[in-house]
């Protein structure tokens, strides 16, 4: 947390002792002082049973993003830490970013551009796309951010399929489109499939090398959520096959090492999957996939919502001993 973020940070917990960081987090890279009762991080940072470990008088971490996989709820549970978490600040963000990526590939935005800023070439030979008008779009997760695509699909009067595990009664006829009963289905009649759902071990490779044939041939995937929820080698391996027409990624398995890849180099860790490191390299280097650096959330008004709520989280605790949005309580 840097510049104007951190001034915020600052201001708005006067009167609490805050310390800023701009470094990593990790068991190998701690700060100094460490007697602090709550830490604040973001989805980069991974907060591990050795991070939580070197923090003897924690008692709240709380994540700056609505995703928390990051952070080792069993290590921190069986401590007592509270885990607060910013449950909405940018449907709409997430959302638009999302149609970004889907029209820089329907439209070949990129390509068009790279071509005459690398080449010099005024020409469109080569770049015919296609409308979103008229086409089905297949939403997986009806959760705020699936909703706001919906809505957002609609203004391109698109058809809107979706698939949730557990559909909100009566969305549907709210805001017109059709729920289908699996996430097969789905795939067998959607143009475009959207990811919206959180991670967690029942998304862990959502879309997989078992469903992912049953796509409709040349259908595009946009994964705004989280990397795992793809199994990558299936993906590469679809889209080197034409079976999938192109994917807009913002994030990626293994992201974190595409990040800093010197430094896992010489961290050694085991846990790394090169293949994956491998194949992301594949897919960025693929011209019908467009890959963007796990950026949807960065607008500074979608940053300000997320400050806005962790200040609260903090503030909730230091006066009640109680985070105000915690993630035990959605379990």
């Amino acid at each position: 947390m840097e510049g104007w973020e951190a001034e915020y940070f600052t201001k708005a917990l006067a009167g609490q002792e805050v310390e800023i960081f701009s470094g990593k987090l990790s068991a190998e890279e701690l700060p100094e002082k460490r007697d602090f009762e709550a830490i604040c991080v973001f989805v980069g940072l991974p907060v591990s049973v050795e991070v939580i470990d070197a923090f003897p008088k924690l008692k709240l971490i709380t994540t700056r993003s609505t995703g928390y996989d990051h952070i080792d709820l069993k290590a921190a549970g069986a401590k007592g830490i509270q885990v607060g978490y910013v449950p909405s600040y940018g449907e709409n963000t997430v959302a638009e970013h999302t149609f970004g990526l889907l029209l820089t590939l329907s439209h070949h935005i990129y390509e068009g551009y790279d071509r005459l800023r690398e080449k010099g070439e005024y020409s469109f030979e080569g770049l015919e796309g296609f409308d979103l008008k008229g086409r089905t779009i297949g939403v997986v997760g009806t959760g705020r951010i699936g909703v706001h695509s919906i809505r957002i699909a609609k203004g391109f009067e698109m058809k809107v399929i979706a698939y949730d595990a557990y559909p909100k009664a009566g969305l549907d006829k709210e805001i017109g489109f059709e729920y289908k009963k699996s996430l097969e289905e789905l795939l067998a009649e959607a143009d475009v499939v959207t990811l919206h759902v959180p991670y967690m071990s029942e998304t862990h490779h959502l879309i997989n090398k078992d469903n992912i044939g049953k796509f409709k041939k040349g259908a595009v995937l946009i994964n705004t959520s989280r990397g795992a929820v793809v199994e990558t080698d299936a993906l590469v391996r679809a889209l080197k096959e034409g079976h999938l027409g192109g994917a807009g990624l913002d994030v990626m398995e293994e992201e974190g090492v595409m990040a800093d890849e010197m430094g896992y180099l010489l961290s050694g860790s085991e846990k790394t999957d090169l293949k994956v490191v491998l194949e992301n390299h594949a897919l960025i280097d693929m011209p019908n996939v467009i890959v963007t650096p796990h950026s949807a959330f960065n607008t500074r008004e979608a940053k300000e919502r997320i400050l806005k709520t962790t200040v609260e989280n903090i503030l909730s605790f230091a006066e009640s001993g109680k985070t105000k949005n915690s993630v035990e309580d959605i379990k």
